[in-house]
């Protein structure tokens, strides 16, 4: 007997036959002899049809009332699918993260999962029931319900099969797999049938929406067996491993994030320690901070440029402004009609010409690179949002057509 974790996503339970489709697939697992734990998204767009129920009420609402708000949507998943399976005379029981025990950070609207306590489960899988579980939550220290982001039920299903060692997470969702690009924007995209865990991690972080990155980054850390395959389509899907069989020698995939702004401090003063000034004060106030550049000014100042989610940017801009006086800037300068190109694979700087051959797709489609930032597997670029797309097909057929 296995235990065999499931997730499935908004767009796999947006209306009932959806649903039903889901319960089969669940109900065949089962049957098989296998203990199952699922995880659910809210149906379709209920999140954001919340989100427009809030701002209707008050656009200001505070992240804490949101959770309140938001939590609800995976709630109605799991008890529509808890009675779909009823109905096929199969033993289950849907739980909300606060009865699993899942316990967070206070962080509302981007908790992280800091333990989960696996008496109830453990209970429930010892009955041999079906334990559906809402995706996406938790509970803080006071017993507030917490949500972990968007994508957040991905890292709830893999840090379920971590604490309960299960032998597999299945991510099913409406793709077949991993691509290496968007099909959407590129019809040529090719499914991969597996890509290691840091190649994976670098995509999500750089806007691949297949997996949320937190979840790929606790797969690595317990070696959680996870696959990402198709909720409407019974084939092969990608997994996600270590160590892939055979050696890479071009890049796994090409991600993109429009999700993203730029903000530059011009003329701070050239001395130790200013940049941990600003993003200490940007981290206390848990803004993400992704590429950075420092750059020398004139007259012995700096600039300093870095990119945060557009969610956050009105936040940080005044943050940055209250702190102005002790930071001792000039200005700021925004920009949130930028976005972000990337390509990742496993040994690529080792690999000469990888990022010339990039900036070449690049310099052919007469796309303006404005920054350009680089780990050991991934070379980003930030460019006019109006570009993205064209970058990403120039990209994609620099690399893939040729092979």
């Amino acid at each position: 007997m296995s235990l065999i974790v499931q997730k499935f996503g908004g767009s796999s339970v947006r209306d009932a036959q959806r649903i039903r489709n889901v319960a089969g697939i669940i109900a065949e697992t089962y049957l098989q002899g296998n203990d199952v734990i699922v995880v659910l998204s809210a149906q379709g767009d209920t999140t954001d049809d919340l989100i427009a129920k809030a701002q209707e009420i008050n656009p200001n609402a505070s992240k804490r009332e949101m959770d309140m708000l938001l939590s609800t949507g995976e709630q109605i998943s799991v008890a529509l699918c808890a009675m779909a399976l009823e109905s096929m005379g199969l033993p289950c029981v849907s739980l909300a993260a606060w009865q699993v025990g899942i316990q967070s950070t206070n962080v509302h609207s981007d908790a992280r999962i800091k333990r989960i306590d696996p008496e109830r489960v453990q209970m429930e899988l010892d009955q041999h029931r079906i334990i559906l579980v809402t995706g996406f939550q938790g509970v803080d220290r006071n017993g507030d319900v917490t949500t972990l982001g968007r994508g957040g039920s991905d890292t709830s299903a893999v840090a379920l099969a971590a604490a309960f060692r299960a032998d597999l997470c299945q991510i099913f969702t409406d793709v077949d797999g991993v691509y290496t690009t968007d099909p959407r924007i590129v019809p040529e995209a090719r499914k991969l049938d597996e890509i290691t865990y840091d190649e994976m991690l670098e995509l999500a972080s750089q806007g691949a929406q297949v997996l949320h990155n937190r979840s790929v980054e606790l797969a690595k850390k317990f070696r959680v067996n996870l696959e990402v395959v198709s909720s409407l389509e019974r084939k092969p899907g990608t997994k996600i491993k270590e160590v892939t069989k055979v050696e890479k020698t071009n890049i796994a995939g090409v991600a993109k994030d429009t999700s993203i702004a730029r903000v530059a401090l011009i003329g701070l003063q050239h001395n130790p320690g200013v940049a941990f000034q600003v993003f200490d004060l940007l981290s206390k106030h848990n803004i993400n901070v992704d590429v950075i550049l420092q750059s020398i000014g004139r007259e012995a100042t700096k600039d300093i440029t870095f990119t945060v989610h557009k969610k956050d940017l009105v936040e940080a801009e005044e943050i940055l402004n209250e702190h102005k006086a002790a930071l001792m800037f000039d200005h700021i300068e925004a920009d949130e009609s930028i976005g972000k190109v990337s390509i990742v694979g496993v040994g690529l700087m080792s690999n000469c010409g990888v990022a010339a051959k990039m900036f070449e797709a690049l310099y052919e489609a007469g796309i303006n690179i404005q920054m350009i930032n680089t780990s050991e597997i991934r070379v980003s670029v930030l460019l006019d949002e109006e570009d993205v797309n064209r970058a990403v097909k120039a990209i994609h057929a620099k690399f893939f057509d040729e092979i």
